[in-house]
């Protein structure tokens, strides 16, 4: 049994185009976290939300943890409006990374790591800004933006795995072809 430990559909969504069948049982892991590097940040919460659901109900097990980075500082999921349009200013204009940590669970072995993605924001007026906070996208989302939704008219570039952006990185895929799934099976 394949268990995705995240209920986040854009998870779901991308797994889904590689494996034909999994679990989604979403973690009840606690993400307060006093780690200020992004990428430890990021692999911790993946950890702990894959070795939760391990202990509860077995399998192979994957959790992902997304993070936000921009000099050094994480922007995790905003909690206000405001919030979110401090957070897109930031990035407004500059390169930031987006890091996953993944954990994958199977046979009571760990195989964990994080992709970075680089992404080169445009500079964002405050009325963009602003009009992209109302469409209410921005706030369950790190960084306050979806690449896939209407935020990738900001994107200028990015540097890496683009599915990482997103929040599931295919090298998640690949390890779990090198554990004998079937990832082409679709």
């Amino acid at each position: 049994m394949l268990v995705l430990a995240s209920a986040s559909p854009r998870r779901r969504e991308i797994l889904a185009r590689f494996i034909d069948r999994f679990e989604v049982i979403p973690s009840r892991a606690s993400e307060e976290c006093n780690l200020e590097d992004p990428t430890e940040y990021a692999l911790e919460l993946a950890r702990r939300k894959a070795w939760e659901v391990y202990e509860r109900v077995g399998g192979t097990v994957i959790g992902a943890d997304t993070v936000v980075s921009i000099d050094g500082r994480i922007l995790g999921k905003p909690r206000s409006e405001e919030e979110a349009y401090e957070m897109l200013k930031t990035l407004s204009g500059g390169v930031h990374m987006v890091i996953t940590g993944y954990c994958i669970v199977h046979e009571g072995k760990e195989i964990s790591g994080a992709v970075v993605t680089e992404v080169k924001f445009r500079e964002l007026d405050d009325e963009l800004i602003w009009a992209y906070v109302r469409t209410g996208e921005p706030m369950d989302k790190a960084g306050a933006y979806g690449i896939q939704g209407k935020a990738g008219l900001f994107v200028e570039w990015i540097r890496g795995d683009y599915y990482n952006v997103v929040g599931f990185p295919l090298e998640i895929v690949w390890r779990l072809r090198e554990l004998g799934f079937d990832v082409l099976s679709r």
